[in-house]
């Protein structure tokens, strides 16, 4: 029960509780009471509205960059991610495998403002052996939801 109360509230967190009940056909108590507990346990971190930046006036830039690093003797790669994630235009922070140790998803006002935060802040930690810089130029999908899905005309052309 606990997965699919999680799984409703992923896909819209404005489910409400006696919606939930209805659809796993279960009390709205126990629904209450597992939502609860599941926020006590630190499972649910938070409720966050997916926005479309593009159709509005705010301007930002998002970026990935891909970090390599050395790896804190005994303590891995979390010190290092720890001093990055305390950054507040940091959004994101994943360890990876493959070519990077660390991708890091930054926004910005602008990509001056971006190339500068990682070339002040990122590049001179001691621990960062190199940085490549991806500026994210358009959002197509991002949590499930398709950005901007313009409907196909499927109707065919008639001529006389």
């Amino acid at each position: 029960m606990e997965n699919e109360i999680l799984e409703i509230l992923e896909r819209d967190s404005r489910t409400t509780a006696a919606r939930i009940a209805e659809m796993l056909d279960i009390s709205e108590e126990e629904v209450v009471e597992t939502i609860k507990r599941l926020e006590e346990k630190k499972i649910i971190l938070g409720y966050k509205t997916l926005i479309n930046w593009e159709k509005t006036s705010k301007e930002m830039v998002n970026a990935i960059i891909e970090l390599k690093i050395t790896p804190a003797r005994g303590e891995g790669f979390d010190k290092v991610a720890s001093r990055i994630y305390k950054y507040p235009q940091v959004k994101n922070l994943y360890l990876m495998s493959g070519s990077y140790d660390l991708c890091v998803i930054v926004q910005g006002k602008s990509m001056k403002e971006v190339a500068l935060f990682v070339a002040e802040k990122l590049a001179p930690m001691e621990s960062v052996i190199s940085t490549a810089t991806h500026f994210m130029l358009k959002t197509y999908k991002e949590e499930g939801v398709i950005f901007d899905e313009t409907e196909k005309d499927t109707r065919e052309m008639i001529r006389l």
